[in-house]
């Protein structure tokens, strides 16, 4: 696994080489352009992914889950933070736990947890550039919406770099991590994963990309950053893991260090 951040921090903790830099260092100096030569279909996840978790976004989303599901179970606030945690967690999504426990309308619950302020959402021009760069096709791999990632993607000002979005009603429900939401994703868009790479916020999302055969790529929050709120201790693990093929904190930085 290899780390890449911004030259003033610029870190590439460990690799398989073992490599360690103790000075500020170029893109050059640590490019995993090699790495990615192959690759011709660019996979990103949405939320947490494409712009950082401390922003407000994903604060949002879980609070009006949390309130749907409390009115939807007649539960406190509290129990129905647990419950949309758990499931969560067991299930890959909380929409999911709560359509085979609870026999949820998935429609209804999108169209609520999604609706939602993007003021804080500022464009990015320096990830346009960056994934302008990139040879190839650009695809939204998201367990949300399609509506909630066009209405990112135009804040963002990058819906025009993406080919399309992959949403959860077309992986008819079944979210990552699970094994078939991927073979379903790769099929729909004819995806050779042995000529892709992945870009996720969540370690345990990339296990299965990795033995599928993508390169994977682990977005984490920069050391800097406000840590976002309802991110749980399980989330930030597993950045050393195995299927875990390099980290960054800055997408944008690393991207633009794979133009070719």
């Amino acid at each position: 696994m290899t780390h890449a951040s911004p030259p003033d921090d610029a870190r590439p903790a460990h690799s398989d080489a073992a490599a360690t830099m103790d000075a500020p260092a170029s893109a050059d100096a640590f490019s995993p352009i090699d790495a990615f030569s192959h690759v011709d279909t660019w996979v990103f996840d949405l939320d947490n992914t494409l712009y950082p978790p401390g922003i407000d976004l994903w604060r949002q989303i879980d609070e009006r889950m949390k309130s749907y599901i409390a009115n939807f179970l007649g539960l406190t606030l509290e129990e129905a933070f647990a419950l949309q945690k758990s499931y969560y967690r067991q299930y890959g999504t909380s929409l999911r736990g709560l359509m085979i426990e609870h026999g949820m309308d998935p429609a209804a619950f999108l169209a609520h947890v999604h609706s939602i302020d993007l003021a804080s959402l500022d464009p990015a021009p320096a990830l346009g550039e960056a994934l302008a760069g990139l040879p190839g096709r650009k695809l939204i791999y998201t367990n949300g919406s399609r509506h909630h990632a066009r209405q990112v993607l135009d804040k963002l000002g990058i819906t025009a770099h993406f080919a399309d979005v992959h949403d959860i009603v077309a992986a008819e429900f079944h979210p990552k991590p699970q094994e078939p939401a991927y073979r379903r994703f790769l099929d729909a868009f004819a995806v050779e994963p042995t000529r892709a790479a992945m870009f996720e916020d969540l370690s345990r999302n990339l296990e299965v990309p990795a033995m599928l055969g993508m390169k994977t790529v682990l977005v984490v929050p920069h050391a800097a950053a406000p840590a976002a709120p309802t991110r749980e201790a399980w989330e930030n693990e597993g950045f050393d893991a195995t299927h875990v093929d390099f980290v960054t904190d800055d997408l944008a930085f690393f991207l633009a260090g794979l133009k070719r």
